[in-house]
């Protein structure tokens, strides 16, 4: 008897509110969870999240104790055991989604061609080729379809096809699908050939939200335990005053109350809040990057790295719901 409700609940837990049963995810290059929370907000049941950094597993496990993680390099998972892991075979995942490392292709870094780190695609290739999802969804920095590195971004996309998927991909901006942050992504969709189903994007759906509007009703009471002013010069603090950029520290600078956030890095003190005297707090950091107040941290350095790195939430969610509702259930 205790065995079959364990089967009951399990069950009840992956099926809609519609009787049916919940598409399936499997996040790799996962982080905090960004990704994971949208994914979820959308009715998404993920199945397996891969991440190798330790204080992104931390806080992931902390907001999603459910969700098995392989804490580990991709490169050494293999197809079998990322599907043993899941519980799955081969065609039955819904959604593969990643958002391999950024570094080697954001217009923030040296943009070489041959950078390691710009390889970590083809781990998640590799994955759709063995798995054979329905369809995969990938995130990256615009920086990858401009001037040189346009022809990365081409490669890219030439793989992913190659894998036996018809492949678009598009440039979308956080701010316009319910993120305070004017935040640009390219985000490519795959439709597995069989299924003959063009893969689409979401249109706009929101005006954008500006800082005040998004945290008007927070309080301030936590500024002066994120706020060191022997860790800044005096220089960087007039300049990040008056809203100009300190040449040490190129995203240093003060935001404007009556527009989205910038695009968040993981520069902890890079942000300063646009009527005060002091960088951004957490609660901030964590509203412009469009996560709930109840998501839970280990401590904020590394919560801001994880906000910066993330996949908003939000602008996941929407994703979402769009591959969910004109891809997986015209199948």
């Amino acid at each position: 008897m205790r065995q079959r409700s364990s089967i009951l609940r399990m069950r009840a837990q992956n099926v809609g509110s519609s009787g049916n049963m919940k598409p399936t995810v499997i996040s790799t290059f996962a982080g905090c969870g960004g990704s994971s929370l949208g994914y979820k907000m959308a009715g998404f049941r993920e199945l397996l999240a891969v991440e190798w950094d330790d204080h992104a597993v931390k806080i992931f496990k902390i907001n999603f104790p459910d969700v098995p993680v392989y804490h580990g390099d991709i490169a050494k998972l293999s197809s079998a055991e990322c599907m043993q892991m899941a519980g799955i075979n081969k065609g039955e995942l819904d959604v593969l989604d990643g958002s391999p490392p950024c570094q080697g292709f954001s217009t923030t870094g040296k943009r070489k061609y041959d950078d390691p780190r710009n390889s970590l695609f083809n781990e998640f290739a590799r994955l759709a080729n063995d798995m054979r999802p329905k369809v995969f969804v990938m995130e990256n920095v615009t920086g990858m379809v401009k001037g040189h590195m346009k022809q990365a971004y081409l490669e890219i996309v030439k793989t992913l096809r190659g894998c036996g998927y018809v492949v678009k991909g598009e440039v979308l901006n956080a701010m316009y699908y319910n993120v305070p942050q004017s935040r640009q992504r390219v985000i490519i969709i795959g439709v597995r050939n069989d299924l003959n189903i063009e893969p689409s994007h979401p249109k706009p759906q929101t005006r954008p939200i500006t800082f005040r509007q998004a945290t008007k009703d927070l309080w301030d009471d936590d500024a002066d335990l994120y706020f060191n002013p022997n860790t800044l010069t005096t220089i960087a603090m007039k300049k990040a005053r008056q809203g100009e950029k300190d040449p040490k520290h190129f995203s240093r600078q003060k935001l404007h109350a009556d527009k989205p956030g910038h695009t968040l890095r993981k520069d902890v003190l890079g942000y300063w809040h646009p009527e005060k005297f002091r960088p951004l707090n957490l609660n901030e950091w964590v509203r412009l990057g469009s996560f709930p107040d109840e998501f839970k941290w280990t401590d904020k350095k590394n919560a801001c790295h994880c906000i910066g790195n993330s996949v908003p939430p939000n602008l996941m969610k929407a994703i979402a719901l769009h591959v969910k509702g004109q891809i997986l259930e015209r199948m």
